[in-house]
Protein backbone atom coordinates (compact mmCIF):
# COMPACT_ATOMS: atom_id res chain seq x y z
CA UNK A 1 0.00 0.00 0.00
CA UNK A 2 1.61 3.27 -1.02
CA UNK A 3 1.60 6.13 1.45
CA UNK A 4 -0.33 9.29 0.62
CA UNK A 5 1.80 11.79 -1.24
CA UNK A 6 2.95 14.81 0.71
CA UNK A 7 3.57 18.14 -0.95
CA UNK A 8 7.18 19.30 -0.92
CA UNK A 9 8.01 22.07 1.46
CA UNK A 10 8.60 22.36 5.15
CA UNK A 11 10.35 19.63 7.05
CA UNK A 12 9.53 18.41 10.55
CA UNK A 13 10.49 21.02 13.10
CA UNK A 14 11.18 18.46 15.86
CA UNK A 15 12.06 14.75 16.10
CA UNK A 16 9.20 12.38 15.39
CA UNK A 17 7.71 10.82 18.50
CA UNK A 18 4.85 8.97 16.85
CA UNK A 19 5.64 6.70 13.91
CA UNK A 20 3.51 5.00 11.28
CA UNK A 21 3.66 1.19 11.40
CA UNK A 22 0.99 -0.10 9.03
CA UNK A 23 -2.42 0.50 7.50
CA UNK A 24 -4.33 -2.50 6.20
CA UNK A 25 -7.71 -4.11 5.54
CA UNK A 26 -9.63 -6.06 8.14
CA UNK A 27 -11.85 -8.59 6.38
CA UNK A 28 -13.49 -10.13 9.46
CA UNK A 29 -13.95 -9.81 13.23
CA UNK A 30 -10.84 -8.28 14.79
CA UNK A 31 -9.49 -6.58 17.89
CA UNK A 32 -11.39 -3.44 16.90
CA UNK A 33 -14.83 -4.55 15.70
CA UNK A 34 -16.84 -7.40 14.18
CA UNK A 35 -17.32 -5.79 10.76
CA UNK A 36 -14.81 -5.36 7.90
CA UNK A 37 -12.85 -2.13 7.87
CA UNK A 38 -9.39 -0.62 7.94
CA UNK A 39 -6.87 -0.48 10.78
CA UNK A 40 -3.97 1.92 11.35
CA UNK A 41 -1.11 0.96 13.68
CA UNK A 42 0.98 3.76 15.18
CA UNK A 43 3.98 3.56 17.49
CA UNK A 44 3.51 6.05 20.33
CA UNK A 45 3.12 6.53 24.07
CA UNK A 46 -0.30 6.42 25.77
CA UNK A 47 -0.20 10.21 26.12
CA UNK A 48 0.53 10.62 22.42
CA UNK A 49 -2.26 8.17 21.59
CA UNK A 50 -4.70 10.32 23.55
CA UNK A 51 -3.73 13.29 21.36
CA UNK A 52 -3.71 11.26 18.15
CA UNK A 53 -7.10 9.52 18.32
CA UNK A 54 -9.42 12.57 18.11
CA UNK A 55 -7.27 14.22 15.43
CA UNK A 56 -7.16 11.01 13.39
CA UNK A 57 -10.93 10.57 13.64
CA UNK A 58 -11.56 14.17 12.58
CA UNK A 59 -9.28 13.71 9.58
CA UNK A 60 -11.03 10.49 8.53
CA UNK A 61 -14.44 12.14 8.85
CA UNK A 62 -13.24 15.13 6.85
CA UNK A 63 -12.18 12.93 3.94
CA UNK A 64 -15.23 10.66 4.12
CA UNK A 65 -17.47 13.70 3.86
CA UNK A 66 -16.00 14.33 0.41
CA UNK A 67 -16.41 10.74 -0.76
CA UNK A 68 -19.52 8.81 -1.75
CA UNK A 69 -19.04 6.32 1.10
CA UNK A 70 -22.65 5.06 1.42
CA UNK A 71 -22.05 3.73 4.94
CA UNK A 72 -21.80 5.44 8.31
CA UNK A 73 -18.55 4.13 9.79
CA UNK A 74 -17.94 2.86 13.29
CA UNK A 75 -14.73 4.09 14.88
CA UNK A 76 -12.65 2.10 17.35
CA UNK A 77 -9.24 2.18 18.99
CA UNK A 78 -7.20 -0.05 21.30
CA UNK A 79 -4.10 0.88 23.28
CA UNK A 80 -1.28 -1.62 22.88
CA UNK A 81 2.23 -1.99 24.22
CA UNK A 82 4.25 0.61 22.37
CA UNK A 83 1.40 2.22 20.48
CA UNK A 84 -2.21 2.28 19.41
CA UNK A 85 -4.41 0.72 16.74
CA UNK A 86 -7.26 2.82 15.36
CA UNK A 87 -9.75 1.92 12.69
CA UNK A 88 -13.12 2.41 11.08
CA UNK A 89 -15.59 0.09 9.38
CA UNK A 90 -16.08 0.20 5.62
CA UNK A 91 -18.10 -1.49 2.86
CA UNK A 92 -16.57 -4.73 1.64
CA UNK A 93 -16.03 -3.18 -1.79
CA UNK A 94 -14.13 -0.20 -0.34
CA UNK A 95 -11.49 -1.73 1.94
CA UNK A 96 -8.46 -0.83 -0.18
CA UNK A 97 -9.71 2.73 -0.46
CA UNK A 98 -10.32 2.78 3.30
CA UNK A 99 -6.74 1.73 3.96
CA UNK A 100 -5.41 4.38 1.58
CA UNK A 101 -7.58 6.89 3.40
CA UNK A 102 -6.11 5.71 6.71
CA UNK A 103 -2.61 6.32 5.38
CA UNK A 104 -3.58 9.85 4.38
CA UNK A 105 -5.22 10.39 7.79
CA UNK A 106 -1.94 9.42 9.44
CA UNK A 107 0.05 11.74 7.18
CA UNK A 108 -2.31 14.58 8.10
CA UNK A 109 -1.98 13.73 11.82
CA UNK A 110 1.79 13.72 11.41
CA UNK A 111 1.52 17.24 10.00
CA UNK A 112 -1.01 18.43 12.59
CA UNK A 113 0.79 17.04 15.63
CA UNK A 114 4.47 16.77 14.69
CA UNK A 115 5.12 19.42 12.06
CA UNK A 116 5.64 17.05 9.14
CA UNK A 117 4.84 17.97 5.54
CA UNK A 118 1.16 18.65 4.92
CA UNK A 119 -0.29 16.12 2.44
CA UNK A 120 -2.09 17.51 -0.61
CA UNK A 121 -5.79 17.11 0.25
CA UNK A 122 -7.11 17.67 -3.28
CA UNK A 123 -4.66 15.22 -4.86
CA UNK A 124 -5.41 12.61 -2.21
CA UNK A 125 -9.16 13.06 -2.64
CA UNK A 126 -8.84 12.58 -6.39
CA UNK A 127 -6.73 9.44 -5.93
CA UNK A 128 -9.20 8.02 -3.41
CA UNK A 129 -12.15 8.69 -5.69
CA UNK A 130 -10.39 6.80 -8.47
CA UNK A 131 -9.56 3.89 -6.15
CA UNK A 132 -13.11 3.84 -4.85
CA UNK A 133 -14.56 3.68 -8.36
CA UNK A 134 -12.18 0.91 -9.44
CA UNK A 135 -12.91 -1.15 -6.34
CA UNK A 136 -16.67 -0.60 -6.34
CA UNK A 137 -18.78 -3.73 -6.80
CA UNK A 138 -22.52 -2.98 -6.46
CA UNK A 139 -23.53 -6.57 -7.23
CA UNK A 140 -21.33 -7.85 -4.40
CA UNK A 141 -23.01 -5.41 -2.00
CA UNK A 142 -26.45 -6.50 -3.23
CA UNK A 143 -25.47 -10.13 -2.73
CA UNK A 144 -24.21 -9.32 0.77
CA UNK A 145 -27.51 -7.68 1.71
CA UNK A 146 -29.61 -10.48 0.23
CA UNK A 147 -27.55 -13.16 1.99
CA UNK A 148 -27.81 -11.37 5.33
CA UNK A 149 -31.58 -11.09 4.97
CA UNK A 150 -31.81 -14.87 4.43
CA UNK A 151 -29.16 -15.86 7.02
CA UNK A 152 -26.96 -17.33 4.29
CA UNK A 153 -23.18 -17.16 4.65
CA UNK A 154 -21.32 -15.02 2.11
CA UNK A 155 -17.56 -15.46 1.75
CA UNK A 156 -15.63 -13.03 -0.43
CA UNK A 157 -12.08 -12.06 -1.33
CA UNK A 158 -10.28 -10.27 -4.14
CA UNK A 159 -10.98 -13.04 -6.65
CA UNK A 160 -14.13 -14.90 -5.65
CA UNK A 161 -17.38 -14.74 -3.72
CA UNK A 162 -19.45 -17.67 -2.52
CA UNK A 163 -22.82 -18.39 -0.94
CA UNK A 164 -23.37 -21.22 1.53
CA UNK A 165 -20.67 -23.46 2.95
CA UNK A 166 -19.05 -26.73 1.93
CA UNK A 167 -21.25 -29.05 -0.10
CA UNK A 168 -24.07 -26.50 0.07
CA UNK A 169 -22.01 -23.70 -1.51
CA UNK A 170 -21.50 -22.12 -4.92
CA UNK A 171 -18.58 -19.88 -5.88
CA UNK A 172 -18.30 -17.23 -8.63
CA UNK A 173 -15.59 -14.86 -9.84
CA UNK A 174 -16.05 -11.68 -7.84
CA UNK A 175 -16.61 -9.62 -11.02
CA UNK A 176 -19.08 -12.13 -12.52
CA UNK A 177 -21.64 -12.39 -9.73
CA UNK A 178 -25.30 -13.26 -10.36
CA UNK A 179 -28.24 -10.98 -9.71
CA UNK A 180 -29.53 -11.96 -6.24
CA UNK A 181 -33.06 -12.04 -7.60
CA UNK A 182 -32.22 -14.88 -9.99
CA UNK A 183 -30.89 -17.29 -7.35
CA UNK A 184 -32.53 -20.31 -5.76
CA UNK A 185 -31.70 -19.36 -2.19
CA UNK A 186 -32.91 -22.70 -0.84
CA UNK A 187 -29.83 -24.30 -2.41
CA UNK A 188 -27.47 -22.50 -0.03
CA UNK A 189 -26.93 -23.53 3.58
CA UNK A 190 -24.12 -23.96 6.08
CA UNK A 191 -22.06 -26.85 7.39
CA UNK A 192 -20.92 -27.05 11.03
CA UNK A 193 -17.73 -25.12 11.78
CA UNK A 194 -15.20 -25.44 14.60
CA UNK A 195 -12.39 -22.93 15.17
CA UNK A 196 -9.19 -23.93 16.97
CA UNK A 197 -6.67 -21.43 18.29
CA UNK A 198 -4.14 -21.16 21.12
CA UNK A 199 -0.37 -21.33 21.42
CA UNK A 200 0.31 -25.08 21.51
CA UNK A 201 -1.67 -28.11 20.44
CA UNK A 202 -3.72 -26.50 17.67
CA UNK A 203 -2.68 -28.71 14.79
CA UNK A 204 -2.84 -31.96 16.74
CA UNK A 205 -6.29 -31.08 18.05
CA UNK A 206 -7.53 -30.14 14.58
CA UNK A 207 -6.31 -33.48 13.23
CA UNK A 208 -7.92 -35.36 16.10
CA UNK A 209 -11.22 -33.52 15.73
CA UNK A 210 -11.34 -34.10 11.97
CA UNK A 211 -10.56 -37.79 12.50
CA UNK A 212 -13.28 -38.12 15.13
CA UNK A 213 -15.94 -36.49 12.94
CA UNK A 214 -14.88 -38.80 10.12
CA UNK A 215 -15.91 -41.79 12.27
CA UNK A 216 -19.46 -40.45 11.99
CA UNK A 217 -19.25 -40.76 8.21
CA UNK A 218 -18.72 -37.04 7.71
CA UNK A 219 -16.17 -35.70 5.26
CA UNK A 220 -14.28 -33.21 7.39
CA UNK A 221 -12.38 -30.35 5.82
CA UNK A 222 -9.46 -29.11 7.90
CA UNK A 223 -7.01 -26.26 7.59
CA UNK A 224 -3.80 -26.07 9.59
CA UNK A 225 -0.26 -24.75 9.62
CA UNK A 226 0.82 -27.90 7.76
CA UNK A 227 -1.81 -28.47 5.10
CA UNK A 228 -5.42 -28.48 3.97
CA UNK A 229 -7.13 -31.87 3.93
CA UNK A 230 -10.57 -32.94 2.78
CA UNK A 231 -11.34 -36.22 4.47
CA UNK A 232 -8.16 -38.31 4.31
CA UNK A 233 -6.87 -36.49 1.22
CA UNK A 234 -4.27 -33.73 1.61
CA UNK A 235 -5.02 -31.19 -1.11
CA UNK A 236 -2.29 -28.62 -0.41
CA UNK A 237 0.78 -28.58 1.85
CA UNK A 238 1.52 -25.13 3.23
CA UNK A 239 0.64 -22.90 6.16
CA UNK A 240 -3.13 -22.51 5.76
CA UNK A 241 -4.03 -21.43 9.32
CA UNK A 242 -5.42 -18.05 8.26
CA UNK A 243 -8.56 -16.69 6.57
CA UNK A 244 -7.44 -17.90 3.14
CA UNK A 245 -7.25 -21.50 4.33
CA UNK A 246 -10.64 -21.20 5.98
CA UNK A 247 -12.21 -20.01 2.72
CA UNK A 248 -10.63 -22.83 0.70
CA UNK A 249 -12.09 -25.43 3.05
CA UNK A 250 -15.48 -23.77 3.38
CA UNK A 251 -15.89 -23.52 -0.40
CA UNK A 252 -14.97 -27.14 -1.10
CA UNK A 253 -17.88 -29.05 -2.60
CA UNK A 254 -17.18 -32.25 -0.63
CA UNK A 255 -16.99 -30.77 2.87
CA UNK A 256 -19.64 -31.86 5.40
CA UNK A 257 -18.01 -30.21 8.42
CA UNK A 258 -15.05 -27.83 8.84
CA UNK A 259 -12.32 -27.85 11.50
CA UNK A 260 -10.24 -24.70 11.06
CA UNK A 261 -6.93 -23.89 12.74
CA UNK A 262 -6.90 -20.17 13.43
CA UNK A 263 -3.44 -18.71 14.04
CA UNK A 264 -2.37 -15.48 15.67
CA UNK A 265 -0.92 -13.93 12.52
CA UNK A 266 -4.11 -14.11 10.48
CA UNK A 267 -6.24 -12.87 13.37
CA UNK A 268 -3.96 -9.90 13.89
CA UNK A 269 -3.47 -9.01 10.25
CA UNK A 270 -6.90 -9.65 8.68
CA UNK A 271 -9.25 -10.73 11.46
CA UNK A 272 -11.29 -13.91 11.69
CA UNK A 273 -12.09 -15.70 8.44
CA UNK A 274 -15.73 -16.40 9.38
CA UNK A 275 -18.24 -14.42 11.43
CA UNK A 276 -19.96 -17.31 13.22
CA UNK A 277 -19.20 -20.91 14.17
CA UNK A 278 -20.73 -23.79 16.07
CA UNK A 279 -17.76 -24.37 18.36
CA UNK A 280 -14.44 -22.72 19.14
CA UNK A 281 -11.47 -23.95 21.16
CA UNK A 282 -8.61 -22.04 22.80
CA UNK A 283 -6.01 -24.61 23.82
CA UNK A 284 -3.73 -22.42 25.97
CA UNK A 285 -1.90 -19.10 26.06
CA UNK A 286 1.89 -19.22 26.29
CA UNK A 287 4.83 -17.09 25.27
CA UNK A 288 5.44 -17.47 21.57
CA UNK A 289 5.63 -15.04 18.65
CA UNK A 290 5.80 -12.19 21.14
CA UNK A 291 7.44 -9.00 19.96
CA UNK A 292 5.30 -8.12 16.95
CA UNK A 293 3.17 -5.01 17.31
CA UNK A 294 -0.16 -6.10 18.74
CA UNK A 295 1.24 -9.24 20.39
CA UNK A 296 4.07 -8.02 22.56
CA UNK A 297 2.92 -9.62 25.81
CA UNK A 298 0.67 -12.42 27.04
CA UNK A 299 -2.30 -10.14 27.64
CA UNK A 300 -2.24 -8.95 24.04
CA UNK A 301 -1.81 -12.51 22.79
CA UNK A 302 -4.81 -13.56 24.89
CA UNK A 303 -6.94 -10.78 23.43
CA UNK A 304 -6.03 -11.84 19.89
CA UNK A 305 -6.90 -15.49 20.50
CA UNK A 306 -10.10 -14.48 22.31
CA UNK A 307 -11.51 -13.09 19.06
CA UNK A 308 -12.75 -16.60 18.20
CA UNK A 309 -15.07 -16.51 21.23
CA UNK A 310 -17.19 -13.87 19.52
CA UNK A 311 -17.99 -16.28 16.68
CA UNK A 312 -19.73 -18.67 19.09
CA UNK A 313 -21.05 -16.19 21.64
CA UNK A 314 -24.67 -16.21 20.51
CA UNK A 315 -25.35 -19.76 19.29
CA UNK A 316 -22.26 -21.89 19.74
CA UNK A 317 -20.05 -23.27 22.50
CA UNK A 318 -16.57 -22.22 23.63
CA UNK A 319 -14.08 -24.88 24.78
CA UNK A 320 -11.42 -23.67 27.22
CA UNK A 321 -8.48 -25.10 29.14
CA UNK A 322 -9.24 -24.92 32.87
CA UNK A 323 -5.52 -25.40 33.65
CA UNK A 324 -4.66 -22.08 31.96
CA UNK A 325 -4.94 -19.19 34.42
CA UNK A 326 -5.18 -16.57 31.68
CA UNK A 327 -8.13 -18.29 30.02
CA UNK A 328 -9.85 -18.84 33.36
CA UNK A 329 -9.49 -15.16 34.20
CA UNK A 330 -10.72 -14.02 30.80
CA UNK A 331 -13.77 -16.29 30.95
CA UNK A 332 -15.32 -14.51 33.93
CA UNK A 333 -17.41 -12.06 31.91
CA UNK A 334 -18.07 -14.31 28.91
CA UNK A 335 -21.83 -14.46 28.25
CA UNK A 336 -21.85 -17.62 26.14
CA UNK A 337 -21.70 -21.35 26.90
CA UNK A 338 -18.34 -22.81 27.99
CA UNK A 339 -17.18 -26.44 28.02
CA UNK A 340 -13.98 -26.93 30.03
CA UNK A 341 -11.20 -29.52 29.89
CA UNK A 342 -8.46 -30.23 32.42
CA UNK A 343 -5.72 -32.68 33.35
CA UNK A 344 -6.74 -32.18 37.00
CA UNK A 345 -10.03 -33.77 38.12
CA UNK A 346 -9.99 -31.59 41.25
CA UNK A 347 -9.57 -28.33 39.33
CA UNK A 348 -11.71 -25.75 41.15
CA UNK A 349 -13.03 -24.34 37.88
CA UNK A 350 -14.26 -27.79 36.84
CA UNK A 351 -15.82 -28.43 40.26
CA UNK A 352 -17.72 -25.13 40.23
CA UNK A 353 -18.75 -25.54 36.60
CA UNK A 354 -20.09 -29.05 37.17
CA UNK A 355 -21.90 -27.83 40.27
CA UNK A 356 -23.78 -25.41 38.04
CA UNK A 357 -24.74 -28.19 35.62
CA UNK A 358 -21.92 -27.55 33.16
CA UNK A 359 -20.00 -29.98 30.96
CA UNK A 360 -16.31 -30.82 31.07
CA UNK A 361 -13.74 -33.42 30.04
CA UNK A 362 -11.03 -34.32 32.58
CA UNK A 363 -8.23 -36.76 33.27
CA UNK A 364 -8.58 -38.70 36.52
CA UNK A 365 -5.63 -40.98 37.14
CA UNK A 366 -5.30 -42.73 33.79
CA UNK A 367 -8.93 -42.28 32.79
CA UNK A 368 -10.51 -39.62 30.57
CA UNK A 369 -13.92 -38.72 31.97
CA UNK A 370 -16.92 -36.83 30.63
CA UNK A 371 -18.62 -34.68 33.27
CA UNK A 372 -22.19 -33.48 32.81
CA UNK A 373 -23.34 -31.74 35.94
CA UNK A 374 -23.12 -34.29 38.74
CA UNK A 375 -22.69 -37.32 36.45
CA UNK A 376 -19.33 -38.75 35.35
CA UNK A 377 -18.81 -41.23 32.55
CA UNK A 378 -15.65 -43.01 31.48
CA UNK A 379 -14.59 -41.97 28.00
CA UNK A 380 -11.32 -43.88 27.54
CA UNK A 381 -8.13 -44.81 29.33
CA UNK A 382 -4.95 -43.02 28.31
CA UNK A 383 -3.49 -46.36 27.25
CA UNK A 384 -6.25 -46.66 24.63
CA UNK A 385 -5.26 -43.41 22.87
CA UNK A 386 -2.21 -43.99 20.63
CA UNK A 387 -0.99 -40.39 20.50
CA UNK A 388 -0.58 -40.28 24.30
CA UNK A 389 2.08 -43.03 24.16
CA UNK A 390 0.48 -44.72 27.13
CA UNK A 391 0.38 -41.48 29.07
CA UNK A 392 4.00 -40.47 28.45
CA UNK A 393 2.86 -37.67 26.12
CA UNK A 394 0.71 -35.90 28.70
CA UNK A 395 0.38 -32.83 26.44
CA UNK A 396 -1.35 -35.07 23.90
CA UNK A 397 -3.69 -36.27 26.62
CA UNK A 398 -4.69 -32.62 27.02
CA UNK A 399 -5.14 -32.39 23.25
CA UNK A 400 -7.33 -35.50 23.31
CA UNK A 401 -9.52 -33.97 26.02
CA UNK A 402 -9.76 -30.75 24.01
CA UNK A 403 -10.71 -32.63 20.83
CA UNK A 404 -13.30 -34.66 22.73
CA UNK A 405 -14.86 -31.48 24.12
CA UNK A 406 -14.81 -29.75 20.73
CA UNK A 407 -16.38 -32.62 18.81
CA UNK A 408 -19.03 -33.12 21.48
CA UNK A 409 -20.01 -29.50 20.83
CA UNK A 410 -20.33 -30.44 17.15
CA UNK A 411 -22.75 -33.24 18.00
CA UNK A 412 -20.45 -36.27 18.12
CA UNK A 413 -21.60 -39.01 20.49
CA UNK A 414 -19.29 -40.36 23.18
CA UNK A 415 -19.04 -43.62 21.22
CA UNK A 416 -17.92 -41.72 18.13
CA UNK A 417 -15.36 -39.80 20.19
CA UNK A 418 -14.07 -43.04 21.69
CA UNK A 419 -13.69 -44.57 18.25
CA UNK A 420 -11.87 -41.52 16.92
CA UNK A 421 -9.41 -41.12 19.79
CA UNK A 422 -8.58 -44.83 19.85
CA UNK A 423 -7.99 -45.18 16.10
CA UNK A 424 -5.82 -42.16 15.26
CA UNK A 425 -2.23 -43.37 15.07
CA UNK A 426 0.94 -41.40 15.70
CA UNK A 427 1.75 -41.67 11.99
CA UNK A 428 -1.39 -39.64 11.27
CA UNK A 429 0.04 -36.80 13.38
CA UNK A 430 3.45 -36.09 11.78
CA UNK A 431 5.78 -33.81 13.69
CA UNK A 432 3.92 -34.26 16.97
CA UNK A 433 5.71 -36.74 19.22
CA UNK A 434 6.47 -39.43 16.62
CA UNK A 435 8.61 -42.34 17.87
CA UNK A 436 11.05 -44.40 15.81
CA UNK A 437 13.19 -47.35 16.86
CA UNK A 438 16.59 -47.25 15.15
CA UNK A 439 19.43 -49.72 15.84
CA UNK A 440 18.40 -50.20 19.46
CA UNK A 441 17.87 -46.54 20.35
CA UNK A 442 14.77 -44.33 20.19
CA UNK A 443 14.17 -41.16 18.15
CA UNK A 444 11.39 -38.68 18.97
CA UNK A 445 10.39 -36.15 16.31
CA UNK A 446 8.27 -33.17 17.33
CA UNK A 447 7.47 -29.63 16.22
CA UNK A 448 7.93 -28.12 19.74
CA UNK A 449 8.99 -24.52 19.12
CA UNK A 450 8.44 -22.50 22.32
CA UNK A 451 9.26 -23.03 26.02
CA UNK A 452 5.90 -24.57 26.93
CA UNK A 453 5.90 -26.99 23.98
CA UNK A 454 9.55 -27.88 24.55
CA UNK A 455 8.88 -28.50 28.23
CA UNK A 456 5.99 -30.81 27.35
CA UNK A 457 8.20 -32.71 24.92
CA UNK A 458 11.04 -33.03 27.41
CA UNK A 459 8.63 -34.22 30.09
CA UNK A 460 7.52 -36.89 27.65
CA UNK A 461 11.15 -37.77 26.95
CA UNK A 462 11.78 -38.02 30.70
CA UNK A 463 9.06 -40.69 30.94
CA UNK A 464 10.74 -42.71 28.20
CA UNK A 465 13.85 -44.82 28.84
CA UNK A 466 17.14 -43.37 27.66
CA UNK A 467 20.72 -43.96 28.87
CA UNK A 468 21.96 -40.80 27.16
CA UNK A 469 19.97 -38.02 25.55
CA UNK A 470 20.77 -35.70 22.66
CA UNK A 471 18.55 -32.82 21.56
CA UNK A 472 18.61 -31.55 17.96
CA UNK A 473 16.89 -28.19 17.58
CA UNK A 474 16.98 -24.65 16.24
CA UNK A 475 14.88 -21.54 16.55
CA UNK A 476 13.24 -18.98 14.29
CA UNK A 477 14.77 -15.53 14.46
CA UNK A 478 11.52 -13.73 15.23
CA UNK A 479 11.69 -14.90 18.85
CA UNK A 480 13.15 -12.44 21.34
CA UNK A 481 16.68 -12.90 22.68
CA UNK A 482 15.25 -13.75 26.10
CA UNK A 483 12.93 -16.39 24.65
CA UNK A 484 15.72 -18.02 22.65
CA UNK A 485 17.92 -18.11 25.74
CA UNK A 486 15.07 -19.54 27.81
CA UNK A 487 14.57 -22.35 25.32
CA UNK A 488 18.24 -23.29 25.54
CA UNK A 489 18.23 -23.00 29.34
CA UNK A 490 15.09 -25.11 29.79
CA UNK A 491 16.44 -27.74 27.42
CA UNK A 492 19.74 -28.16 29.23
CA UNK A 493 18.03 -28.30 32.63
CA UNK A 494 16.42 -31.63 31.70
CA UNK A 495 19.73 -33.50 31.86
CA UNK A 496 20.88 -33.64 28.25
CA UNK A 497 24.21 -35.18 27.30
CA UNK A 498 24.53 -33.39 23.99
CA UNK A 499 22.92 -30.59 21.95
CA UNK A 500 22.94 -30.17 18.16
CA UNK A 501 21.82 -26.70 17.06
CA UNK A 502 20.49 -26.27 13.51
CA UNK A 503 21.12 -22.97 11.71
CA UNK A 504 17.73 -22.78 9.87
CA UNK A 505 18.61 -19.98 7.44
CA UNK A 506 15.06 -20.08 6.07
CA UNK A 507 13.87 -18.84 9.46
CA UNK A 508 16.35 -16.00 10.09
CA UNK A 509 13.44 -13.52 9.94
CA UNK A 510 15.61 -10.44 10.25
CA UNK A 511 18.55 -11.93 12.14
CA UNK A 512 22.03 -12.49 10.78
CA UNK A 513 23.74 -15.80 10.07
CA UNK A 514 24.80 -17.55 13.26
CA UNK A 515 23.04 -15.06 15.54
CA UNK A 516 20.51 -17.50 16.98
CA UNK A 517 23.21 -20.15 17.47
CA UNK A 518 25.38 -17.64 19.31
CA UNK A 519 22.57 -16.86 21.77
CA UNK A 520 21.87 -20.56 22.30
CA UNK A 521 25.52 -21.47 22.73
CA UNK A 522 26.15 -18.68 25.24
CA UNK A 523 23.18 -19.81 27.33
CA UNK A 524 24.11 -23.48 27.14
CA UNK A 525 27.69 -22.72 28.22
CA UNK A 526 26.43 -20.59 31.11
CA UNK A 527 24.27 -23.54 32.19
CA UNK A 528 27.24 -25.89 32.34
CA UNK A 529 27.54 -27.37 28.86
CA UNK A 530 30.99 -27.71 27.32
CA UNK A 531 31.99 -26.88 23.77
CA UNK A 532 32.41 -30.61 23.13
CA UNK A 533 28.72 -31.16 23.99
CA UNK A 534 27.47 -28.56 21.49
CA UNK A 535 27.40 -29.05 17.72
CA UNK A 536 26.33 -26.53 15.08
CA UNK A 537 24.84 -27.71 11.77
CA UNK A 538 23.45 -25.94 8.74
CA UNK A 539 20.27 -28.02 8.41
CA UNK A 540 18.13 -30.21 10.65
CA UNK A 541 18.92 -33.30 8.59
CA UNK A 542 22.63 -32.70 9.30
CA UNK A 543 21.91 -32.45 13.04
CA UNK A 544 19.90 -35.67 12.89
CA UNK A 545 22.53 -37.57 10.91
CA UNK A 546 25.20 -36.59 13.42
CA UNK A 547 22.97 -37.64 16.33
CA UNK A 548 22.23 -40.99 14.68
CA UNK A 549 25.96 -41.59 14.33
CA UNK A 550 26.57 -40.68 18.00
CA UNK A 551 23.68 -42.66 19.50
CA UNK A 552 24.14 -46.15 20.92
CA UNK A 553 21.58 -48.79 21.95
CA UNK A 554 19.44 -47.50 24.81
CA UNK A 555 19.98 -43.81 23.97
CA UNK A 556 17.30 -41.25 23.17
CA UNK A 557 17.48 -38.78 20.26
CA UNK A 558 15.07 -35.84 20.49
CA UNK A 559 14.59 -34.11 17.13
CA UNK A 560 12.67 -30.83 16.82
CA UNK A 561 11.43 -30.56 13.23
CA UNK A 562 10.86 -27.09 11.82
CA UNK A 563 12.65 -26.72 8.50
CA UNK A 564 12.17 -29.78 6.24
CA UNK A 565 10.24 -32.24 8.34
CA UNK A 566 9.31 -34.61 5.50
CA UNK A 567 13.00 -35.20 4.79
CA UNK A 568 13.48 -36.22 8.43
CA UNK A 569 10.53 -38.63 8.36
CA UNK A 570 11.70 -40.20 5.12
CA UNK A 571 15.18 -40.69 6.57
CA UNK A 572 13.90 -42.35 9.75
CA UNK A 573 11.41 -44.58 7.94
CA UNK A 574 14.19 -45.83 5.67
CA UNK A 575 16.34 -47.05 8.57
Amino acid sequence: MSAACASPGKKPTKPLLMEFIDARRLTGPSLLFDEPGSILDVSCSPEEAARLIPVWRANVQRMLAELDWRQEPKFASVLLAGGVSVGFTAPIDALYAASELNEWAWAQCDADLQGADVPDFAATLSALQTSREEESNPVLLALEAAAAARDVTLLWDDDEASLGLGRHSTTWPVRELPDPGTLDWQAFSDVPIALVTGTNGKTTTVRLAAHIMGRDGLRAGMSSTDYIAIGDQVVDRDDWAGPGGARLVLRHSEVDIAILETARGGLLRRGLGITSADAALITNIARDHLGDFGSQNLEELLNIKWIVSRAVRDRGQLVLNADDALLVGKSGNYPGTIVWFSLDPDNEVITAHAGNGGKAFVLSGKELLFIDGQSRELLLREDDIPITLGGAARHNTANALAAAALTSCLGASLDTIRMGLSTMSQDANPGRGNLYKVNGFTVIVDFAHNPQALQALLEMAHRLPGKRKVLCFGQAGDRTDDLIRELARDAWATGLDRVHVSELAKYYRGRGAGEVFRLMREELISCGATDEQIEHHEHEIDSLNSALTWAQPGDLVIMLALERSQELYDKLKSL
